[in-house]
């Protein structure tokens, strides 16, 4: 009976009990699990979102800058997107699904035009979609229009590059070239093979289109043919800038004497003189061994007060001078002035030249100084100009020759040009016999691009006929 009474532990409530709080925790874990895996879910696909919606404002962006390239290739001076007015920006277009014609989204264009002097213009393009009109991307992008002077030198003939000669920058001739000289960018030739003269040295022999003695670090710049570069291309509208001189530059008539002086100053002003006598130099000859008894220097002077009130003239808004005379170009130059010395329509009998008695420099090599120096015949360094000479410009021969003439014995040390070359016939500033020596001019030459030139060339300086070309891109 005893045994009877003996009670055993009733467990079966304690396990229900835990299998319960097993299933709580097991369901508690998955819960924060799924939470977890949704949340992740939803994050990733509003991420993916975000990042087709970013694209797509990118693709809508760049189809804002690919509007504008095309507007300025057919209206280049436009930069108000088509408004009669220069009323500012932002222009904003429809971006519509060509297929659905539906609207997708926008851009937002805002076009700074260049700067005074300057050929670029900035483009900046912000696109969005309709959808999600607070993911935006801007592209932003600089286009120019490079000017005809991105040639350190470039002639329309043959060319030599003595052995004291150093070019820094490029050099083109539609010509052949002897190069015997050092360069640091292309040397380029239109010519497979030409006929070298004898002036140059070595002729009358066939040559390739490029040759000579320079070392090898040179000779690796050497590239021949190339295309023909169009020399049309360099004149420039003379009566566009005679206008333009008349209407708000200076314009400056035949002077009824021996021509011109225009003297620059480092305050930005330009001393305007009429040159009544010259000095005598003896006979000289020029590139095409023509005896030249001109006289190059100017004597008696007279400085042309009336021309500007108050004088001396500053440098005009436009930059334009316009001289129908002989004119000689010295000084220090402050601000950006194109001086043209041309009568038209063209005589090459009474075409005037620009001549260069003395220095004439920039005040400061920094892009905020430049000067044009077009002529419609030469550019001839004087006589009497001087031993160690620098001329800043970019300078253009339209139908004639840079060049120092051959005046027996009038021997010099070296000239610095800082800017650009080109000359219509054979350029020279020296002359060798066959052996190297020099008999004329100067000893040595050194020319160094203005790279500031391609796009901030000098007032009406002539432009490529490539149009707009890019030159930065970047985006957020």
């Amino acid at each position: 009976m005893l045994e009877q009474d003996i009670k055993k532990p009733n467990f079966s409530g304690c396990s229900q009990g835990t299998l319960l709080i097993y299933n709580v925790v097991i369901i508690f874990i998955f819960s924060m699990v799924m939470v977890a895996a949704l949340s992740y879910a939803s994050t990733q696909l509003k991420l993916t979102a975000s990042t087709v919606a970013r694209q797509q404002a990118f693709q809508i962006a760049e189809a804002g800058v690919n509007y504008y390239e095309w507007r300025l290739a057919h209206f280049p001076t436009d930069f108000w997107d088509g408004n009669a007015s220069t009323t500012p920006g932002p222009y904003v277009h429809n971006y519509v699904d060509t297929d659905t014609n539906v609207k997708v989204g926008e851009y937002s264009l805002q076009i700074t035009p260049p700067s005074v002097g300057s050929t670029i213009v900035t483009i900046s393009s912000t696109g969005y979609t309709v959808d999600n009109p607070s993911n935006r991307r801007t592209v932003t992008v600089r286009y120019g229009i490079p000017s005809v002077a991105k040639f350190a030198f470039l002639t329309n003939s043959d060319v030599w590059i003595g052995s004291t000669e150093n070019v820094n920058g490029e050099l083109h001739a539609n010509g052949g070239i002897r190069f015997d000289g050092t360069g640091n960018a292309p040397i380029t030739s239109s010519k497979t093979t030409y006929t070298c003269q004898t002036y140059h040295g070595c002729g009358p022999t066939t040559k390739p289109g490029v040759w000579g003695s320079a070392p090898a670090s040179t000779q690796a710049f050497w590239q021949y043919p190339v295309p023909n570069t169009d020399f049309s291309t360099m004149t420039s509208d003379l009566a566009s800038i005679k206008s333009g001189a008349q209407s708000g530059g200076i314009y400056l008539p035949p002077s009824s004497a021996r021509g011109y002086s225009l003297v620059f100053t480092s305050d930005g002003h330009v001393r305007i003189y009429k040159v009544t006598s010259l000095l005598s130099n003896p006979t000289g000859y020029d590139v095409n061994g023509n005896a030249q008894n001109r006289k190059t220097d100017y004597n008696g002077r007279t400085e042309q007060t009336s021309i500007c009130n108050p004088s001396p003239c500053n440098i005009p808004a436009n930059g334009l001078i316009y001289v129908e005379d002989q004119t000689w170009v010295e000084g220090t130059v402050k601000g950006r002035a194109l001086v043209a010395a041309a009568t038209l329509p063209y005589n090459a009998n009474t075409a005037p030249s620009i001549l260069l008695p003395n220095n004439l420099v920039y005040l400061a090599k920094d892009g905020t100084n430049s000067l044009g120096l077009i002529s419609q015949q030469d550019i001839l360094a004087t006589y009497r100009s001087p031993n160690n000479m620098e001329v800043d410009a970019a300078m253009i021969a339209q139908n004639g020759s840079v060049q120092h003439y051959e005046w027996d014995g009038n021997i010099k040390t070296k000239i610095t040009i800082y800017g650009s070359l080109a000359s219509f016939g054979i350029w020279t500033w020296s002359w060798v016999d066959g052996g190297g020596n020099t008999i004329s001019g100067y000893q040595t030459t050194q020319t160094t691009y203005d790279a500031n030139l391609l796009f901030a060339p000098p007032p009406s300086f002539p432009l490529t006929s490539n149009g707009y070309v890019p030159i930065t891109w970047t985006s957020n």
